[in-house]
Formats: structure tokens, sequence, C-alpha cells
């Protein structure tokens, strides 16, 4: 790739910044406490969509659902079941907890806004839905808000 002459002298020109191992280990634990939460986040509201819809949720259900393997979903499982959003049994369908469900309802509020917002500025429905998946994770409360009152400015 070729790179305009002026990014090409400051960048040359400019010192690589080492930063400190111990906050490079910091921000790779909390992207990976991230990662882990949105995981969590994408289990707890296919768990609640495919009980609503099919009456249960399944290992091979969530497995499809979220394109990733039934192994995967087991390790996920255990891991939600730790920290009380899940119960499971052996072969036997997947249920949430409590705080489960509420996970679950706050994530598809989310999902719900973010949707509305995009489709506000006029995106289409298949790239809103596709873009909510990852913003729906990300956006702080403050912002989420702030979309909710123009949705609600718009509606009236």
């Amino acid at each position: 790739m070729i790179m305009p002459r002026s990014i090409r002298k400051s960048s040359t020109a400019r010192k690589l910044e080492v930063r400190p191992a111990s906050q490079q280990a910091e921000n790779l634990r909390r992207l990976r406490r991230d990662r882990a939460v949105e995981t969590a986040q994408d289990y707890v509201e296919a768990i609640a969509d495919l009980s609503a819809s099919q009456g249960e949720a399944r290992v091979v259900d969530l497995a499809r659902r979220l394109g990733v393997t039934h192994v995967t979903v087991n390790r996920t499982l255990a891991r939600l079941k730790r920290a009380g959003f899940v119960n499971t049994k052996p072969y036997r369908a997947i249920f949430l907890t409590g705080a489960g469900h509420h996970l679950a309802d706050e994530c598809k509020r989310r999902h719900e806004t973010v949707v509305a917002f995009l489709h506000s500025l006029g995106i289409s429905e298949k790239t809103a839905e596709m873009d909510a998946e990852g913003i729906e994770h990300h956006v702080s409360p403050e912002t989420l808000a702030a979309f909710e009152r123009l949705l609600l400015k718009r509606k009236s």
C-alpha cells in the first residue's frame, strides 16, 4: 500500500512508543472480559429466542443459531451456569435463570433500540440487523439513552 508522503514522513520520524507490559496486559485482560460478556449476552439472547419460538433451547439449536460447534456451546454453557445465567442437565433443554432472563431482556431491548435507530437513519433492514449485532454490545448507556430520546422525539 502506498501512503501519502505526509503520512510516511510523520510515521517514520515519530519514535515508536512502547507501552509498559502491565498496561498492555490490563488492556488485553479488559478486552477478553468484554468478549466474554459479549458472548454471554449473545447466548442468553439466543436461548430466550429459541425458548420463545420452539418451547425450548437445545445445544444443537444454539450451535446452529450461533454458528459454532456443540463443544463450544457446552463449554460456554458451563461458564454461563457458573455465572448463574442458565440451568442445564445432560441431554435436556437449557433454561435461563432469573438473572439470565434479566440479561436476555436487556440485550433484546438494546438490540431493538440500535436497530430502530439505524432504521431512522435510512439503513436497510439487513444492514441494520447486522450492524446492531456489534453495536449493541459496545454502545454506552448514555449513547443508548440518546438513541431512545431521539426515537421518541421522532414518534411524537
